[in-house]
């Protein structure tokens, strides 16, 4: 019974870390395609506005991913 709950373990950590990994390859390739670099305008001017929409677009993405992974 242990080993089939292990299973299940390892499958929700490997698909978390995918999961991870290609939300961090989206926020990457937006940060290529907009015109302005979002990473320096969240940090060193802190703006509001695209870290509003930063979000929005991570959340978005992130849905997307879940339910590919989840089927």
């Amino acid at each position: 019974m242990e080993m089939i709950n292990m299973k299940y373990v390892v499958a929700s950590t490997v698909y978390s870390l995918l999961g991870i990994v290609i939300l961090l390859i989206c926020f990457v390739i937006i940060e290529k395609i907009t015109p302005e670099n979002l990473w320096k305008e969240l940090i060193e001017k802190q703006n509001v506005a695209i870290a509003v929409v930063a979000a929005a677009i991570i959340l978005a993405i992130a849905i997307i991913i879940s339910s590919a992974i989840h089927g």
